[in-house]
């Protein structure tokens, strides 16, 4: 948000100078991230004077050069080289006396110093208009007028304009401080607080009475969507001459960097910035059918806007048409090509309308028109502001461009808003600040801000909410503009400062999630973060139909929230190994988001990415790729770090995961892991394979026990380890062997294990082996052979009539 001081001083009651004002923005929370002097003309014309040519004489040694003496008013007069065909004796002159410096438009600085030019001495020089840039020509010197003084400075003449422009750093909230009048309140609410007073006031401009036009122009003005337009007011204006702005307006513009096109636009533009509200003017020979409808249009339906290109409007767009159902602007946003103000224009149809910021905001972005109306808009604005704007543009444009009131103002409001109130106390706005704010002092901002006191009482406090401050609902924001008016550094910091000690609720999540992070960063992982919105094209119809849908999409490829974490994850490898980068580690902690039968489901998860090779090839040890069990073991690991021992395998079933295996803790799935299927890889142009696990990371945290504590003490008794050769058939998988174990349920067995795998065709047809380790232990005495001997024999008992085992003596 750019503010200019001079334009902001028009509307102050005091001047302050520009730092103390800047200081003033920043306490109040408007915080001035630059100041800059802006200077109209390069320079400002410093050191230039006028001067009056007593000479000119043919230079003996050039053709097109002359030797000139100019009187500057300042003792012997000037000798001076000029090359300008038009100089001559008697003309006033701009001269830029030694040691001045000059600014050419599209040049460097150049500082004039004694010089001899073809063996003639030149004290100076006597300036074309682009020389100091005032303007384009350089087909001569400038010839002033004959009256002007010797010796007069040329910023005297012509008094280029100079401001000080300020940036304001301005959170989205502060839709009323985005304009000058609304920035003005604020410093004005700052002095009553400063002086305890209420005597500092918005000076507001002064809107003269419209001359009235020979012959009316009454245009009608019909809302047929009133959510998104509950107002809108307009006027005719006739008989406009469209010109050039003057200058004092040009310079406003241009110091906040809007470039002036016309009087009627610049005067439209000027009250944008000046009220916050928005404005549009067509040329009322467009509004055919004298007649104004503000409506939605087909889904489709064409329209060119102010920039030469067609667009095809979407159902929700917010049109204005005319009589015969035309559109002439996108509402809020872009004016059209066939309707707006030309060279030509001579009666104007002026809007000011008030727009549902939300349908704004999707138009704009969807058609990539930002515009200084649609950014206003979107934020919110007053809606109790609309008819002051328009009568101040109008009567700016009667002023200017020579318009008169062909109309009176068209004000279409059907259901008038009503004021917000928010009821506080005394007491809840010192626990919040801080600070013992005096009732008085409370009231007294807050009447300087425009709120009006409808209660008040010893402890409390209710008022109504300008309609300026939209984003006013709470007790909360109460206390903030107190603050803030009262400045922040007014809080006194007290010299104690009294803590309770509070018990953290367990398990800790930020903990947990700090330590595995801190395991898998230790183990050569890189944590990453992708994009939660991601483009739809990734997915199935069938994962489409739960998936959660963009209303308003940056861009084409980023329309939906993902329903898994697995496709931004192979982006980023991706991305990787198109750079050369090719033995990744990477996890990241995210989120994936579903529409269930009523409302969504947004499911925490943590995500490990497997490619690549397992270490870096050494002269010492070969390397090889990483595979499926490296990924099992980070996995395992990771839930042993959680405390979890007892795990359950199940082969499942993943169109994006061959193998895939689920592990399942008191029967709830944790994690699902295996490797990336090629379908999937070739989505992503991935050519090597790539391993991914998957944790429930809510029902990981929801299982945990209620302690950090997972520390054993060191078992007093050894532990005995009993090995075991199982033939079984090829398609047995070891986790049916470790399930098989554990449905024995001794206390005693402690692990399981599987350290080799046989196959040969003297085990048979379909045949291979197995060899288990089996470890006991008691914690109480140590362990006889008969305990243990009870126990294989179970086992034994188990493989061989559950998984029809043979056991190799």
């Amino acid at each position: 948000m750019t503010i200019s001081y001079n334009w902001l001083c028009e509307y102050l009651p005091v001047k302050p100078t520009p730092e103390e004002l800047s200081t003033i923005l920043t306490r109040i929370g408007l915080e001035v991230e630059s100041l800059e002097k802006f200077e109209a003309v390069k320079g400002s014309l410093a050191g230039l004077v006028i001067g009056e040519v007593l000479t000119a004489e043919k230079h003996p040694n050039a053709d097109k050069l002359k030797l000139t003496t100019v009187n500057t008013g300042n003792g012997e007069p000037l000798h001076i080289v000029c090359g300008a065909p038009n100089v001559a004796a008697g003309q006033k002159v701009v001269v830029a006396p030694i040691g001045t410096t000059i600014y050419p438009l599209g040049g460097e600085p150049l500082t004039m110093k004694k010089a001899k030019i073809r063996g003639e001495e030149s004290q100076g020089m006597i300036c074309a208009e682009d020389e100091i840039g005032l303007g384009n020509s350089h087909a001569g010197i400038m010839v002033l007028d004959a009256s002007l003084q010797p010796g007069t400075p040329a910023a005297d003449v012509f008094k280029p304009a100079q401001d000080w422009t300020y940036e304001i750093g301005l959170t989205p909230n502060r839709m009323d401080a985005m304009s000058h009048i609304g920035v003005a309140k604020d410093v004005c609410a700052f002095l009553n607080n400063l002086e305890h007073t209420h005597k500092y006031q918005v000076q507001l401009p002064e809107i003269k009475a419209l001359p009235a036009a020979a012959a009316q122009l009454p245009i009608s003005v019909t809302l047929e969507n009133t959510d998104a337009c509950p107002r809108y007011a307009g006027i005719s204006i006739t008989g406009v001459t469209v010109a050039p702005s003057p200058e004092w307006l040009k310079n406003y513009l241009q110091t906040i960097g809007v470039r002036p096109i016309n009087n009627i636009v610049d005067i439209t533009n000027f009250v944008l910035h000046e009220t916050g509200q928005p404005l549009h003017a067509f040329d009322a020979a467009a509004i055919k059918g004298n007649a104004v409808v503000v409506k939605n249009l087909p889904q489709n339906t064409p329209f060119v806007t102010l920039d030469e290109k067609e667009r095809k409007l979407d159902a929700t767009d917010l049109i204005i048409c005319n009589g015969a159902g035309e559109a002439m602007c996108i509402a809020g946003v872009f004016g059209g090509l066939h309707s707006g103000v030309s060279d030509s224009t001579q009666n104007v149809f002026l809007e000011s309308a008030v727009f549902a910021p939300g349908g704004i905001r999707t138009t704009s972005f969807r058609h990539g028109l930002r515009t200084d109306a649609a950014t206003r808009f979107e934020k919110g604005v007053d809606i109790s502001n609309a008819v002051f704007a328009l009568q101040r543009a109008a009567a700016l444009i009667c002023e200017l461009a020579g318009g008169k009131a062909a109309s009176d103002i068209t004000d279409v409001y059907p259901t008038p808003k009503v004021k917000t109130q928010v009821e506080t106390t005394y007491a809840y706005i010192h626990k919040l600040s801080g600070s013992n704010y005096a009732p008085e002092k409370i009231k007294n901002i807050l009447r300087s801000l425009g709120f009006d006191i409808i209660a008040a009482t010893a402890e409390s406090l209710r008022v109504a909410v300008p309609f300026s401050k939209p984003d006013i609902s709470l007790p909360a924001d109460l206390v903030e503009e107190v603050m803030r008016i009262d400045g922040l550094d007014n809080i006194e910091i007290p010299s104690h400062v009294t803590i309770s000690p509070s018990l953290s609720a367990h398990p800790d999540e930020e903990g947990i999630r700090e330590k595995v992070a801190n395991y898998l960063a230790g183990n050569g992982f890189n944590e990453i973060f992708t994009n939660s919105i991601t483009n739809s094209k990734y997915y199935t119809p069938e994962v489409l139909e739960h998936a959660v849908k963009m209303m308003n999409s940056l861009t084409v490829e980023l329309d939906i929230m993902r329903p898994s974490m697995l496709e931004t994850g192979l982006e980023s490898i991706s991305y990787n190994l198109n750079r050369k980068n090719e033995d990744l580690f990477f996890f990241e902690f995210g989120k994936t988001y579903q529409v269930l039968e009523k409302g969504y489901a947004e499911n925490n998860h943590l995500v490990l990415y497997l490619t690549g090779k397992r270490t870096t090839e050494t002269w010492m040890q070969k390397t090889s790729p990483v595979d499926f069990y490296d990924l099992k073991g980070f996995v395992l690991n990771v839930l042993k770090q959680l405390g979890y021992q007892q795990f359950q395998w199940v082969e499942a079933t993943d169109a994006s995961l061959q193998p895939a295996w689920e592990i399942k803790v008191k029967n709830q799935v944790v994690a699902t892991l295996g490797g990336v299927t090629t379908q999937k890889l070739k989505q992503f142009d991935i050519r090597q394979p790539v391993w991914y696990a998957t944790f429930n990371w809510d029902k990981i945290l929801g299982l945990l026990q209620k302690s950090d504590n997972f520390y054993k003490e060191i078992p007093r008794f050894p532990a005995v380890r009993r090995d075991l050769a199982l033939v079984l058939d090829k398609q047995v998988r070891f986790a049916a062997v470790e399930a098989a174990a554990r449905a024995v349920k001794s206390q005693l067995l402690q692990d399981i294990n599987l350290f080799d795998v046989f196959e040969s065709e003297k085990l048979g047809a379909n045949k291979k082996s197995y060899a288990v380790s089996f470890t006991f232990l008691d914690t109480q005495k140590t362990l006889t052979d008969k305990e243990i001997d009870g126990v294989m024999d179970k086992l034994v008992k188990t493989f061989e009539t559950q998984l029809q085992a043979e056991i190799r003596r």
